[in-house]
């Protein structure tokens, strides 16, 4: 990360960490036991003080909304899925062009115990402290636009990878609640009673079908499958070659904003590669036990060459609606794609045959091919909107 995209996050700014609550954070902490770098500390004190603020939002928000809350009835969601940096984002807010559905504002997923009660406040009083863009990309950033629900799970408590954002140099080496499947049972209730109960309070915000698009759900899609019956999964994914180090710059740059340790870095490479492991080793695992009107998948290179054409195939396969109410702004958003311009990264040698080698499942289910020796520069960043 650069200089200027790091200042464009000073301590002030906020983070993930400020929609948690005290009964959430302090425990973070200590797990961690304050082992903050000196250069966090003034991030540390302002969430702690956000935590304290919304510990007693909270309770006043349930409290106002209670009625609301128990009558809510939110629709299964459509979730859309798909490793970091191949698409999902683009997909997401190109749904959010169809006014049949909705989804979650970078505020509410802040901001998840309270947006109830707080959101048009303080989105208002604020709206100057949120940057224009993100750290990792030139994606639009905003308290209003488009977010992923993993960061409302773990700012409730819910267990999640995204923890390791705070602490990344305490953290355990392998990816925690990914595959959340594999944790204890009560962990796993705790899980899913955080997402119910953040569903209700969107449903009670608005009362659509809510799109959730969030990468660490590919690993899911059985434990949700299960929970919301009606649900369908639209699966984004992208040259592997692309993806791996689109994600570790990913990574960097959260950990550069988010993080309150400063983080050398050495254990990311091997990060990455073990998450997409875990990830697809179970999405493989799910995937049998879906129906096919359930799921289709998208690859990130067909999208982006032809986005009103996939679109239409993928409301056709999965029921989704009239097409012809939204393909204009398809179309117009089709339009608006043309000329971005995207990262370019340099493949290193050593991490292509690390790709080939863990990854080949993968690159031979969805018809990627490994890069030519010769080519050594790669254009891998976002279309309009991914990650």
């Amino acid at each position: 990360m650069s200089k200027k995209e790091y200042h464009a996050y000073p301590w002030w700014s906020p983070r993930f960490w400020h929609g948690m609550p005290l009964e959430v954070w302090l425990p973070l902490v200590v797990e961690h036991r304050v082992r903050a770098s000196l250069s966090r500390w003034g991030l540390m004190a302002t969430i702690t003080t956000a935590a304290g603020f919304n510990s007693l939002a909270e309770p006043l928000s349930r409290a106002r909304f209670r009625r609301q809350l128990q009558e809510a009835t939110p629709a299964d969601p459509l979730f859309i899925i798909g490793h970091w940096r191949s698409g999902t984002t683009l997909m997401h807010e190109m749904l959010m062009l169809d006014e049949r559905y909705f989804c979650p504002t970078t505020y509410q997923c802040f901001a998840p115990g309270h947006f109830l009660l707080t959101e048009g406040l303080i989105t208002s009083a604020l709206s100057w402290i949120m940057p224009d863009k993100r750290p990792m990309d030139n994606v639009a950033a905003g308290w209003h636009r488009p977010q992923e629900d993993e960061f409302a799970l773990a700012n409730m408590g819910a267990p999640s990878p995204y923890r390791r954002m705070a602490f990344p140099v305490t953290s355990p080496a392998a990816p925690e609640a990914l595959d959340v499947s594999r944790l204890p049972p009560d962990e796993l209730d705790r899980w899913r009673d955080c997402l119910r109960t953040f569903l209700r309070m969107l449903a009670v915000r608005d009362p659509r079908q809510p799109v959730l698009k969030s990468p660490p759900h590919t690993a899911r899609m059985g434990v949700l499958a299960e929970m919301f019956p009606a649900a369908k999964f639209l699966h984004v994914v992208r040259d592997p070659f692309v993806v791996y180090p689109s994600t570790l710059r990913l990574w960097q740059s959260l950990h550069h904003v988010q993080a309150l340790q400063v983080d050398p870095g050495n254990t990311l490479e091997e990060y990455v590669f073990a998450a997409f492991d875990e990830m697809y080793a179970a999405f493989e695992r799910d995937r049998h036990q879906i129906a096919a009107e359930r799921l289709h998948e998208i690859r990130y290179e067909d999208l982006v060459a032809d986005p009103v054409g996939r679109m239409h195939e993928a409301y056709d396969r999965l029921g989704l609606g009239n097409f012809d109410r939204v393909r204009d702004r398809f179309e117009d958003q089709a339009r608006s794609m043309k000329g971005y311009k995207t990262n370019t990264y340099r493949h290193d040698p050593r991490l292509v045959a690390e790709i080939e080698r863990r990854w080949r499942p993968f690159i031979d289910r969805y018809g990627y091919r490994v890069p030519e020796a010769e080519k050594t520069a790669a254009t891998v960043g976002p279309a309009p909107a991914s990650a």
